[in-house]
């Protein structure tokens, strides 16, 4: 670690740095940033930067409010759309209370202490996300909502088009941070985009998203449009997801696979799928954390709504993807609920534990969905064993309050903040009185 601060301290005099930005999240995934000049970052490389807790969105309780920024250097980057006026770096933090211990709410900590829980079961876990969202003409709308850059659709090549400029754009800065870019392109909706992130671990991944989701916004400010991460801002259009493809690795040795056996995989990897589905429930608060989310999960076009696995199933909640010959490393699971909204920290916390869980108890994998879930009947549904995910937030809350292997997860002080958070937000929800109903009933009641 001192040559890494040493290279940091080195780095900062050599590149000329202005300004070095410490980052971190709240419960909710909200970044959170505090510029400090290159004279400060030894000492806060020491000692952490002082800072009132109480002002974070559920971080501590006002009367335990102090609180300290320690920087990662293994995560300096100078920021590219800073420029070369005043150069700017970041490095994101881990918060720790005045006698040194990790914040408990904390989401970074919150992961890395269910990735320690996975090393001394011997594993590592890796993730790789495709993040969608959508490039809007601006953030404000009239009666007809949001307008998209364009009409394009699913892999559509737009002669000139914005959504071009700004993934091209958008990917190089990426890369310049030391992001791995795997795919770009246009998704199904109008103005709507997917790029995926080359596996890494699952700590360098969420890391990775929050970055992400910062040049995406700062590019499109650039290009004069305006991007968001909403689930599903377009009724009657594709939601915005962010499928993530997993996988444990025991070494060197992916654990989820074992040549011969049905898909490659490996008994692990069939019980890392039973935990994800058992849990599904109680985790969806997290992985689904707004009102909107519920939107994209029950508005079809490919959005996940009910609890099944399949091969290659793209209406299954979790996809074993095609299996790809002499490659038994590639072998992962994908599991689709999540969306970009989510708070990476905390959701991929979740999944793993949920995972882990699996492994540890033994669950048995059920039998895989076959079918286009979706086309079947309610009856068909329930005489194969899918159960629903949940419908709005409030039912998810329900799954997530009486779960113990979320309380667990997610420690004492984040689970009681998430729920008094969201059921707050929930409870705002239920009391407005919308256009759809004014529309529907103001006339003809």
């Amino acid at each position: 670690m001192d040559k890494q601060r040493d290279f940091v301290l080195r780095t900062i005099e050599e590149r000329g740095v202005k300004f070095v930005r410490l980052w971190f999240t709240d419960v909710i995934g909200t970044l959170k940033s505090v510029a400090i000049a290159p004279a400060e970052v030894e000492g806060a490389f020491t000692e952490g930067l002082g800072f009132d807790g109480s002002a974070i969105e559920g971080l501590t309780r006002s009367y335990e409010s102090d609180l300290l920024a320690h920087p990662d250097p293994t995560t300096f980057q100078t920021l590219p759309w800073r420029g070369e006026i005043d150069p700017t770096a970041r490095m994101f933090c881990d918060i720790t209370t005045p006698d040194g211990q990790p914040a408990v709410a904390d989401p970074r900590h919150v992961l890395k202490r269910t990735l320690a829980k996975a090393a001394d079961a011997g594993f590592t876990f890796y993730t790789h996300p495709e993040i969608e969202f959508y490039l809007l003409k601006s953030s404000s709308f009239g009666p007809d909502g949001p307008e998209p850059v364009d009409s394009a659709g699913y892999f559509d090549n737009v002669p000139g088009g914005t959504a071009h400029d700004f993934r091209r754009r958008s990917v190089r800065m990426l890369e310049d941070l030391g992001i791995s870019v795997e795919y770009s392109h246009h998704e199904g909706g109008p103005g709507q985009n997917e790029i995926d992130l080359r596996y890494a671990d699952a700590l360098a991944t969420a890391d990775n998203i929050m970055t992400f989701r910062t040049v995406v916004k700062e590019v499109a400010i650039e290009q004069g449009v305006y991007a968001t991460f909403m689930p599903k801002p377009l009724s009657g259009k594709p939601g915005s997801g962010m499928h993530t493809h997993m996988s444990l690795f025991e070494g060197d040795h992916n654990a989820f696979y074992e040549e011969g056996a049905q898909y490659q995989l490996s008994r692990v990897g069939r019980q890392f799928i039973a935990g994800l589905l058992t849990h599904a429930n109680e985790i969806a608060a997290v992985t689904n954390q707004f009102v909107n989310s519920y939107k994209r999960l029950w508005g079809g076009d490919e959005a996940p709504s009910f609890i099944c696995w399949g091969h290659n199933n793209r209406s299954a909640l979790v996809r074993v993807p095609m299996y790809k010959p002499n490659k038994g490393q590639s072998t992962r699971v994908e599991y689709r609920a999540l969306d970009p909204a989510a708070n990476p920290y905390l959701a991929y916390a979740l999944l793993l534990a949920a995972g882990l869980k699996g492994i540890e108890e033994g669950y048995e994998l059920p039998p895989e969905a076959e079918d286009n879930v979706w086309s079947l009947t309610d009856a068909e549904r329930r005489a194969l064993g899918y159960a629903q995910l949940p419908a709005s937030l409030d039912h998810a809350l329900e799954y997530m309050e009486d779960s113990e292997l979320v309380a667990e997860t997610l420690g004492e002080q984040v689970f009681n903040y998430v729920l008094l958070n969201k059921r707050r937000e929930w409870q705002e929800y239920r009391a407005q009185v919308t256009p759809f109903e004014l529309k529907s009933n103001l006339e003809m009641l």
